[in-house]
């Protein structure tokens, strides 16, 4: 059983402390294309508790979408709230999470990011098992959070293993 007319992810949501830090970072450094703004949004009724699970006070001052090349769009929110904001979650934290950028090489992308004053963390791993093929980086935006650069040109083990059938999509194979 699936979720009926399930086709993918259209946008991938999350909250930013500063608006413009983001777009700039987003813009200027990753090379995403901004394509419009909402907002704000202000309830004084328990709308925002309601449907968004928020504060009933809070105010979702501004949100941006961008599209990065292939992949779900991002939806970029600024938020004040009446009782606070919790910290940026690290990837042990429930809620963690990460985004992952696909590229052709690794090495340029991560000497690009370090010539922007990105923050890298450690080196470029290589993955093993299933994932053997794939190299892989995290890095922080410079409100801290984490993203990833991954790239694996020649594909993962797991693709060539007899019987699989169903192969993980990434952007340099929409096919898939």
């Amino acid at each position: 059983m699936a979720l009926p007319g399930l086709l993918g992810t259209e946008h991938i949501g999350f909250t930013v402390p500063d608006l413009d830090e983001a777009h700039r970072f987003f813009v200027d450094v990753l090379g995403c294309e901004y394509v419009y703004t909402l907002g704000p949004f202000v309830k004084d009724d328990d709308w925002m508790t309601e449907h968004l699970n928020v504060h009933p006070r809070a105010v979702m001052r501004e949100l941006r979408f961008y599209r990065c090349k292939t992949g779900p769009n991002f939806e970029i929110f600024q938020w004040e709230s009446p009782d606070g904001q919790a910290p940026q979650p690290r990837n042990s934290d429930i809620g963690g999470h990460h985004l992952a950028f696909y590229v052709e090489d690794l090495d340029a992308a991560v000497e690009y990011l370090e010539g922007h004053g990105v923050r890298i963390l450690g080196a470029p791993t290589a993955s093993t098992s299933h994932s053997e093929g794939q190299r892989w980086v995290y890095f922080l935006a410079p409100w801290g959070m984490q993203m990833e650069l991954v790239s694996f040109p020649d594909g993962k083990a797991y693709e060539r293993a007899p019987g699989t059938t169903t192969k993980l999509w990434h952007p340099a194979d929409p096919a898939a």
